[in-house]
């Protein structure tokens, strides 16, 4: 019987090409960003608000609105309930959101007057850096980041709920308390806008792009449970969500480049916003992990248990996604509605920091995507090993005892 004769090899250019297809499916999401950025660096009038496509309605409210229908129809209502009743994890995030991050930020911003006394950082940067810090956790990219990672997406859901519930009223009042108190800050301290017409916009838009989506979306879900789980497997709906995260990214930067302000500031401002948000939100994400599993020792005692009880690995993706974010689409309308009387040109220049921020923080998550997802499949099979173990311990101690017992019968009847 002839042996098969092996395959002929590829060509190496076959191989380049296979390797190519691979890294771009891989990454397709980072070459999307990429692709994104440039088209509104040259086309920027398309995408930005009031532009071509009024993407403060069809993106803002239409692509929004996608991204909560496919969660109401993917989670299970038994699950977005408990999660509501999670108190630790309001706790931690929403503390982390209002409260450090604001202390850290303007620390920061005091170190920096105090080293930059010829001001080659811009003071309108420094001031959306402090306005930055007090608005709250970002609509959409949280939940596609946690559900990508294998988190759990109920979670993250309810935070970006009760974070931009909040938020409109907790970021006015706390930013302008926190901007320091010298002449050069004098028109962020004093801005004298008007925010009511901005509770109307940033409650509708939350009304009709979140709950609304989200409410539809867990009534069919109710109704035909087993079809819709189906229709999802089927259709793969849910990578949706991830496309729709370049449309947001899309309008984000075309309305940072239409404005001008960040091809005007000087360079010594770009590089340090650029750095500093990476850093940031890095340094942040490891805040939340240490906050939702802290090391064994801090609940050794019987008081602190329930304090510094350690999360599941899925609550703790969502925690890391959801404590660094900042969301733009309150932050810009609320930016401009608080400094109303402010000229145009400052305030766009204040706005920088939470264009560029809320877009790296979705370029540095892609990457966290990856290495959440590989530490939530090491912790699962560590889990089920020491189950295993567990399990043939007990096995052992139950029959050790009876193979010794049926042993001395057999010698004592022998």
């Amino acid at each position: 019987m002839n042996a098969a004769a092996p395959e002929p090899a590829q060509p190496r250019w076959q191989q380049v090409l296979q390797r190519a297809a691979t890294l771009i499916l891989h990454q397709w999401l980072l070459i999307g960003i990429g692709i994104v950025c440039v088209l509104a660096y040259f086309f920027p009038n398309v995408a930005k608000h009031g532009g071509t496509i009024r993407s403060e309605y069809s993106i803002l409210y239409g692509v929004i609105a996608i991204i909560f229908l496919i969660s109401g129809l993917s989670i299970p209502r038994q699950k977005l309930l408990s999660q509501f009743l999670n108190w630790r994890l309001h706790l931690i995030v929403q503390t982390i959101s209002f409260l450090f991050i604001p202390a850290l930020v303007l620390a920061v911003v005091h170190i920096i007057l105090a080293a930059d006394a010829g001001g080659k950082i811009d003071r309108a940067v420094l001031a959306g850096y402090i306005f930055t810090a007090c608005i709250p956790t970002t609509i959409a990219s949280n939940v596609v980041m946690t559900r990508a990672a294998g988190g759990d997406d109920a979670a993250a859901l309810v935070e970006v709920l009760l974070a931009n519930i909040l938020g409109p009223f907790v970021t006015a009042a706390w930013t302008v308390s926190l901007i320091p108190r010298t002449g050069e800050f004098e028109p962020w301290r004093y801005g004298g806008g008007s925010l009511g017409s901005m509770y109307k916009e940033v409650f509708q838009q939350l009304g009709l792009s979140v709950l609304l989506p989200l409410f539809v979306g867990q009534l069919v879900r109710w109704t035909w449970p087993d079809r819709t789980a189906r229709v999802l497997e089927k259709t793969k709906l849910p990578k949706l969500a991830s496309v729709c995260m370049l449309l947001l990214i899309w309008t984000t930067f075309s309305s940072c480049f239409a404005t001008g302000a960040l091809q005007t500031l000087s360079t010594q401002s770009v590089v340090f916003v650029v750095l500093f948000n990476i850093l940031l939100y890095i340094t942040l994400t490891a805040v939340c992990f240490f906050c939702a599993r802290p090391p064994w020792i801090f609940s050794s005692r019987g008081w602190s248990k329930p304090i510094f009880r350690r999360m599941s690995p899925e609550e703790t993706i969502a925690v890391c996604f959801c404590g660094p974010a900042k969301s733009t689409a309150l932050g810009i309308p609320l930016l401009y509605a608080m400094w109303q009387p402010v000229d145009l040109f400052t305030k766009a220049k204040t706005s920088v920091p939470v264009l560029l921020y809320t877009t790296e923080q979705i370029c540095v998550a892609h990457f966290f995507v990856q290495l959440f997802r590989r530490w939530h499949a090491r912790v699962n099979e560590k889990e089920n090993s020491d189950s295993g173990t567990h399990d043939d311990v007990e096995v052992g101690m139950v029959e050790g005892p009876r193979g010794d017992h049926a042993g001395r019968h057999e010698v004592t009847a022998a």
